[in-house]
């Protein structure tokens, strides 16, 4: 609604609720992300080079064991509670990586639990993770069939 529009209360209420709005920070928020992240990364990290060294696996096949991994510890930690706390710090930081996908695939299965396991858990654990699947399954069909494409045009 423009302000030509409005009534003189909804013009004075829109000045009172600009005063008294919590001012967000920013550039603190972003910091927090980027130190969270970070260090969820660097786990990551230490457990790929875990899987070379204990497991002489390359550089290239110690990649699915570390997801696996990554995943299985933020369904844990969300599960106790840890990851939950770990969000509310790190906001942003903490969604992006791929322990973000397990929390949110037992999030939404500890909500539903109430409802049962088939009903409740199996029908409601994929709801929020459902997306990142899907998308992600899309995107990477069309990464290859470009890939294909050019494969085909003679490129490397």
């Amino acid at each position: 609604m423009s302000s030509k529009n409005k009534t003189p209360e909804q013009i004075k209420y829109d000045k009172l609720e600009k005063k008294h709005e919590l001012k967000r920070p920013v550039f603190k928020n972003c910091i927090r992300a980027f130190w969270v992240g970070g260090c969820i990364c660097l786990v990551g990290q230490a457990l790929t080079y875990f899987y070379i060294y204990m497991f002489n696996f390359t550089e290239k096949t110690a990649g699915n064991p570390t997801t696996a991994t990554m995943v299985f510890l933020s369904m844990l930690f969300t599960g106790f509670g840890i990851y939950d706390r770990i969000g509310q710090y790190g906001g942003a930081g903490s969604a992006v990586p791929v322990t973000g996908f397990g929390n949110s695939v037992v999030s939404a299965a500890i909500e539903h639990r109430t409802e049962g396991y088939v009903l409740g858990v199996g029908g409601n654990m994929f709801k929020l993770a459902g997306t990142v699947i899907l998308f992600g399954v899309f995107s990477a069909f069309v990464v290859v069939l470009i890939r294909t494409i050019l494969l085909m045009w003679g490129g490397k």
